[in-house]
């Protein structure tokens, strides 16, 4: 009894307004995953193809770490469960703040959408293949920024609109309190 009153409860805290949000954490992940797989049927890992001279490359390359190659050394099932456990719970936490929390603006529901298409293309990554795919890389003179992806960026992206929210919070009031 005790769970079906917090699935009642739950689907009353649901804002429906938001649901809408995330038609764009799918399309996030559908053109993460379509990106994904023209690269690794049409290439082989290694495979560098330059698109603007000395600035703009694609590649092929394969991160099992995480940001800027980070446990990428660490050959471990274990460091491979941790990614994927904590991916799980950092995604459960962004799908629940972006459907069920109070007070979010327009454009921290975008950035927390983006975030979780970002992070669920990059799980999906990690599951199938046991690393996540990379395919563009940028040069900025002799620095040579680690390779990214679809996800990459939209994670990225989600960050930057969040961290503005917070720093510069919109003066409309929040999707919340106009939607019924």
């Amino acid at each position: 009894m005790y769970f079906l009153n917090l699935l009642y409860l739950e689907s009353r805290m649901i804002r429906h307004s938001r649901l809408r949000w995330l038609i764009l954490t799918f399309m996030v992940v559908f053109l993460d995953r379509l990106s994904k797989a023209a690269i690794e049927a049409k290439t082989t890992e290694g495979w560098r193809h330059e698109l603007i001279h000395n600035f703009i490359y694609l590649v092929h390359s394969k991160n099992p770490g995480i940001a800027f190659s980070i446990f990428a050394d660490a050959n471990s099932r274990w460091v491979r469960f941790a990614l994927i456990a904590g991916s799980f719970v950092v995604i459960a936490i962004l799908a629940w703040y972006l459907v069920a929390a109070n007070g979010v603006t327009a454009r921290a529901a975008v950035g927390l959408a983006l975030l979780l298409g970002g992070a669920t293309g990059n799980l999906t990554d990690r599951i199938l293949h046991g690393a996540v795919t990379d395919f563009f890389e940028v040069l900025f003179g002799a620095y040579r920024y680690p390779a990214f992806n679809v996800a990459d960026s939209a994670i990225t992206i989600g960050a930057i609109l969040i961290l503005l929210d917070v720093v510069f919070p919109a003066k409309s009031p929040s999707i919340a309190k106009t939607s019924p």
